[in-house]
């Protein structure tokens, strides 16, 4: 298990749970596989997954709890399985850390694309060949937007001189931002670039993702430009 990434799949359908992690097995993940949110919290504090597949409608602890669990410990990636593209419970795990969300019925090869796709974005935050932002003070790869400090090298940021903690998702979000300060970035384009989706994505992970990093860096930090998209103000 130590050579191949480890997932932690959390689904109370048995025929699901079953056909997904054979699934994953022959795409060479190696998969540990809970009937609930309890035993998938006790799963991921035991072992420290990779990556977390949660169906949001879960026994006991509900996906969406267990995945604000998980985030409260970790910044581990955290894909939810929704029933419905439509159902608010795919806002409230975005809203709750979640970094993506896959809807049933679920082809194999899409879930094995999107759990890559989140990786790869895991693996190397990225971004930083663009530190050379016009409008920011740029020192040694720390650039500065008021009060707030993006180092584009150490993948850190602070806000009045306090950390500011951010997940992997979230750090590329802003270093998107943060290398074209006043300019537009559509949501189509941002999927693209962050999501790492060639194709059409769901941009309410975008607009959920936006609200939560505005939490931690100010609510004006980042501008919503009606009908276009958002801009980071230099």
């Amino acid at each position: 298990m130590a050579d191949q990434t480890h997932v932690l799949f959390v689904e109370d359908d048995d025929v699901i749970r079953e056909a997904t992690q054979l699934a994953l097995e022959r795409d060479g993940f190696a998969v540990t596989a809970m009937p609930d949110g309890l035993s998938g919290l006790e799963s991921f504090r035991a072992d420290r997954p990779d990556i977390a597949l949660l169906d949001v409608m879960l026994p006991g602890l509900d996906g969406v709890s267990l995945c604000r669990r998980i985030r409260d410990e970790s910044t581990v990636p955290v894909i939810m399985l929704s029933a419905r593209a439509d159902s608010i419970d795919v806002v409230l795990g975005l809203e709750a850390g979640a970094d993506d969300y896959v809807t049933k019925p679920f082809d194999g090869a899409v879930l094995v694309a999107r759990i890559r796709a989140v990786l790869r974005r895991f693996g190397h935050a990225g971004g930083g060949d663009r530190a050379e932002a016009s409008g920011a003070a740029d020192t040694g790869g720390v650039l500065t937007f008021g009060d707030l400090e993006v180092d584009t090298d150490g993948m850190e940021v602070h806000r009045a001189g306090r950390p500011v903690g951010l997940t992997p998702t979230e750090m590329r979000l802003l270093l998107e931002f943060s290398s074209a300060p006043g300019t537009v970035l559509s949501r189509d384009k941002l999927l693209e670039r962050v999501w790492d989706y060639g194709w059409g994505g769901d941009t309410r992970v975008v607009d959920v993702h936006v609200q939560r990093l505005r939490t931690k860096i100010g609510q004006d930090r980042i501008e919503t430009v009606r009908g276009f998209g958002y801009k980071l103000k230099a």
